[in-house]
């Protein structure tokens, strides 16, 4: 199992998409960057914010696309083609309508589950076979509600839940980054 270089936090740039559902990737990935005292900086080539630093004697990269979710792929595309970077060393962490607030789930490949941002960096990287870091936010019941719902911030008490999640998926991304994924599923998911 490879380890981790590239993390990449999903969201949509602006002031007004900041405290919105469809940014628990950002919201994830920020953190991490302030537990690390990474700063992000502005890379235009990449078309996102980027951060580097070490993390257990592992240089890792931390992304945020400033593309717009939908055209997130374009983004990661670039980091990994610069980098060298093969699609099972990248974690990208995201909102998840399939799981409820509070829970956080690891997992590698699959397909996108209608997530436009996996959709664009699937398309991108020619894989699905990335890491996935999925942050419950829960469902709005209604299809034709969905836009809308990730669009929207969480109730407070959703939040709570989603921050307790995020810190529980922080305190294993040292494992996760080792490339120790069944260590960092084992303790992630046992809750």
């Amino acid at each position: 199992m490879s380890s981790i270089r590239l993390i990449v936090g999903l969201g949509n740039p602006g002031r007004e998409y900041e405290t919105t559902r469809h940014n628990a990737g950002y919201w994830w990935v920020d953190e991490f960057a302030r537990l690390e005292n990474l700063g992000f900086r502005s890379e235009a080539k990449f078309h996102g914010l980027l951060a580097r630093g070490q993390l257990h004697g592992h240089e890792i990269l931390l992304l945020k696309p400033q593309t717009f979710m939908n055209a997130s792929g374009r983004s990661v595309g670039a980091m990994a083609q610069f980098y060298k970077i093969a699609p099972a060393e990248i974690l990208v962490a995201h909102d998840e309508l399939d799981l409820p607030p509070g829970a956080a789930r690891l997992k590698s490949g699959g397909g996108h589950g209608g997530h436009n941002g996996l959709k664009d960096i699937i398309a991108h990287l020619g894989s699905r076979d990335f890491w996935r870091l999925r942050l419950g936010i829960g469902h709005p019941g209604e299809r034709s509600e969905v836009v809308n719902f990730v669009l929207n911030d969480p109730r407070r008490e959703e939040r709570e839940l989603i921050d307790a999640a995020i810190q529980r998926a922080l305190d294993v991304a040292h494992l996760i980054v080792e490339g120790k994924t069944e260590a960092a599923m084992l303790k992630l998911h046992s809750n």
